[in-house]
């Protein structure tokens, strides 16, 4: 059986969120049809929406469903009509190809945001919308979302997080954290992909990407997909207390790898992460060998974002971290989560250790 270390990819289904797909697929009626089916289905997707906006900590329950956190993403970016917008340098490409002509903030080595360049910028006016990812997917780094939007709002420009890695893994809270728009993914916390949400303040003027019908309250035309709904609340709900028990079996793992090959990079360790993500490189080893080697014995791991049609590339996270390209052409993603057992990481730490070895091995034959 593979030990799936894979999470910010995709996570496992938990099995709240089976339950409740099943029960929402035995029910016929389209949530905007206004017979009792259709009422009994609405319900349904009404009650989810408020129990994650309760998740979350959200004042209310203004909350637009969509396919998943790349068409929320977009809707941010894009639905706001800002014309002068700012995103980090290490955000997903779902937000940097919404905003292409979008000027990037800076991070530092361990990737996390330059504040003083940030409101340096705000400074000088004309920002409409500031954009940062809440954790990043690539080295879980956690970003001062709360402190950018302070100096955004200071400057009058409004702040969109993509929390899509950080729900689910650490406490999140809407209010707390002050921004006008956020993103969340089903698929990233247990629930089933092709479902996603876009939280805002209540009576946000936000435009819709996709017109049609009135549903979502006119901001996401399209029949919702209630079944996903129920599964993606249930999934919010299993997930609302973070395991602590994920970052202890992480740190075994950091530490067994750099036992093994005590030449190792582990990137963004000096900041604040989240703690099921690993971002390491081993040094002359591609990361395409390393996934491969890895994926052989029984481990599933990913080189950076897995968003590329499964192809390896050199990651603009680490690039935009100062990273040399060399040493960034060798890291790889470990991300355990809620089913991840202390069983997968020796099993993860062993396969890893013994390709190092294979390749010493070779280093010394060729010299």
């Amino acid at each position: 059986m593979t030990a799936y270390l894979d999470h910010n990819a995709t996570s496992p289904l938990r099995p709240q969120a089976r339950d409740a797909m099943v029960a929402a697929l035995a029910e016929c009626g389209n949530p905007s049809s206004p017979h009792a089916a259709g009422r009994a289905v609405r319900a349904r997707v009404e009650a989810a929406r408020r129990r994650i906006a309760a998740a979350f900590d959200m004042p209310s329950d203004a909350i637009v469903f969509t396919s998943g956190g790349t068409e929320a993403n977009n809707l941010a970016l894009r639905g706001t009509g800002a014309v002068t917008v700012l995103v980090s340098g290490i955000e997903h490409d779902s937000v940097l190809e919404a905003a292409p002509r979008a000027e990037r903030i800076p991070v530092d080595g361990n990737g996390v945001v330059d504040l003083a360049w940030l409101e340096a910028r705000l400074a000088t006016g004309g920002v409409g919308l500031v954009s940062v990812m809440l954790a990043n997917n690539e080295t879980g780094v956690i970003q001062p979302v709360a402190e950018i939007t302070r100096l955004a709002h200071r400057e009058g420009a409004l702040v969109h997080a993509d929390a899509t890695q950080a729900a689910g893994r650490i406490p999140v809270s809407f209010t707390d954290l002050d921004v006008e728009l956020m993103t969340i993914s089903a698929h990233k916390l247990g629930g089933p992909p092709g479902i996603g949400a876009l939280l805002m303040q209540e009576g946000f003027p936000l435009r819709p990407l996709l017109r049609g019908g009135r549903q979502e309250n006119g901001l996401r035309a399209g029949t919702e997909n209630a079944p996903a709904i129920a599964g993606f609340a249930a999934a919010v709900d299993a997930a609302a207390a973070p395991d602590a028990g994920v970052g202890v079996l992480r740190d075994r793992l950091e530490g067994l790898l750099l036992a093994a090959v005590p030449e190792a990079t582990i990137f963004g360790r000096a900041a604040e992460r989240l703690p099921n993500t690993i971002a390491v490189a081993m040094p002359g080893v591609p990361a395409e060998t390393q996934v491969m080697a890895l994926d052989l014995a029984g481990v599933a791991v990913s080189a950076g974002a897995a968003c590329s049609s499964g192809k390896v590339r050199t990651s603009p996270v680490l690039a935009a971290m100062g990273v040399d390209a060399a040493l960034a052409r060798q890291a790889i993603r470990i991300s355990l989560g809620w089913n991840s057992t202390a069983d997968d990481v020796a099993r993860c730490a062993d396969a890893w250790g013994a390709l190092w070895a294979r390749a010493a091995g070779r280093a010394r034959a060729a010299a």
